[in-house]
């Protein structure tokens, strides 16, 4: 995915308190255009309280937010018809039918045109870009799991936001609706360099569809990069093993990719048994976790 250097969110010392007890200390982030991000952390860690500050739900204690421009806080409705919402559930409007709602919503967009992006997308396009041309006529309510998960993205573009926020997108999914799911949302970040903030407890999904993780743990940032440099934070180098005309060796690398490819380039069909080892997402991720509830600071 490419990206340009245009800040789409900005979050500079964020914090947030209920009565005496704060639950966001100092959160600071930034998003860029065309950026997919995965905030992660555990039940209680502040995602929720961060995400609907952003949205322009919930007022926070202090710190500034930037969101396409503007603060949240102070959002209009122009400014509100750029954002896209997909929550984790809703069970609303179960009798209407899949065409006659969109059609309804997208309504609410007319008029909301900005740079040259019209809105909102044509009912039938978007019908066929989540891939519902075949549950059109049909009830919200007879959906299945997988076409309700396909029916919430058309309802969160349905205006072509510019920033996408994607609350735990596919709990509950077989594996095959979220496959279909993960390609959908590939596919439309890359045709229209929508922004993307993604809020899951599946590693897998946020190791696939984010160029960026951030972990939130008791109300900080602990960490922010890519899922490679988290894992080369908390485990070191790759690991590379092979075997050369039949003597064993074994490299410890920050680029593992890279070396592979000069080790064949330089011995070619020689290199046998190649193997590499990286931390998985989900290794460094619980490191990450223990290592910031073990900190004093994590407790207060």
């Amino acid at each position: 995915m490419t990206m340009s250097d245009t800040v789409v969110l900005d979050v500079d010392g964020l914090r947030m308190r209920y009565g005496s007890v704060d639950v966001l200390h100092d959160v600071t982030f930034q998003i860029r255009h065309g950026e997919v991000l995965a905030l992660l952390g555990p039940n209680g860690a502040g995602k929720t309280t961060t995400i609907e500050i952003l949205e322009g739900f919930r007022a926070r204690s202090a710190g500034r937010v930037q969101v396409l421009g503007a603060d949240p806080a102070h959002g209009d409705e122009r400014w509100r018809a750029r954002l896209g919402v997909v929550l984790q559930s809703w069970r609303d409007h179960g009798n209407w039918r899949v065409r006659e709602f969109l059609d309804h919503l997208g309504g609410y967009y007319a008029g909301y045109a900005t740079a040259g992006i019209p809105r909102p997308w044509d009912t039938g396009e978007l019908i066929r870009t989540v891939g519902l041309e075949g549950q059109a006529g049909k009830k919200i309510k007879t959906l299945s799991g997988g076409q309700r998960r396909r029916l919430d993205v058309a309802v969160g573009i349905v205006g072509r936001p510019e920033l996408l926020f994607l609350d735990e997108p596919t709990a509950s999914f077989d594996p095959q609706a979220r496959s279909d799911f993960h390609g959908l949302v590939g596919e439309l970040v890359a045709a229209q360099e929508t922004t993307v903030l993604l809020t899951t407890h599946d590693l897998h999904e946020a190791e696939k569809l984010a160029d960026r993780i951030v972990v939130l743990s008791g109300g900080r940032i602990v960490a922010d990069g890519t899922a490679g440099e988290l894992a080369r934070r908390i485990a070191g180098e790759d690991e590379v093993r092979w075997l050369l005309n039949g003597q064993r060796f074994v490299q410890k690398t920050a680029d593992s990719t890279r070396f592979a490819q000069e080790l064949f380039a330089r011995y070619g069909d020689d290199v046998q048994e190649l193997e590499i080892h990286r931390a998985s997402l989900e290794q460094t991720y619980l490191a990450l976790v223990r290592q910031a509830e073990s900190t004093p600071e994590a407790t207060r």
